[in-house]
């Protein structure tokens, strides 16, 4: 089973409309010192039950070079969204507020998001810009998930 609208098409429509702006801010390297990010989206029907319990990764995008990665960013944001997913909280807050909740296996970066149950990773930017871009796609996410269930209605 998957969320009944947030789907992997809704997923990229939502990347497709806020990809323009965040490649247009990884051009600065104040925001990012290569230009690129791997964003990943899991899906909010999967809950988390238990430290056992996985995920399922919905849509993963990635903008600019990946040429110019000089780490797996993808692997990155999938640990950041798997923090987020698994403590029902952006992971900034985890990390900074809340260290003691880590286990030895967890990531120890930031740039996750929780917002209504909607997890969203980026990595590749500094961090405070992996969060402000996961949150933009968060946003859109919800929006068109509001927007299809009023549809379906």
């Amino acid at each position: 089973m998957s969320s009944r609208f947030v789907t992997e098409d809704l997923a990229r429509a939502a990347f497709d409309a806020i990809t323009p702006a965040i490649a247009a801010q990884l051009a600065s390297p104040d925001i990012s010192g290569l230009g690129v990010l791997h964003l990943v989206v899991l899906d909010p029907s999967v809950p988390c039950i238990d430290a056992s319990s996985q995920p399922k990764v919905l849509a993963e995008h990635s903008i600019g070079d990946r040429a110019r990665w000089d780490v797996d960013y993808a692997d990155y944001a999938r640990r950041k969204a798997l923090l987020s997913w698994r403590h029902r909280m952006d992971s900034r807050r985890l990390q900074l507020l809340e260290p003691h909740r880590l286990t030895s296996d967890d990531s120890l970066l930031w740039g996750g998001i929780w917002l209504d149950g909607l997890v969203v990773a980026a990595s590749g930017a500094f961090p405070i810009w992996d969060e402000c871009f996961s949150m933009m796609v968060a946003v859109q996410l919800r929006a068109r998930a509001c927007a299809a269930a009023e549809r379906a209605r």
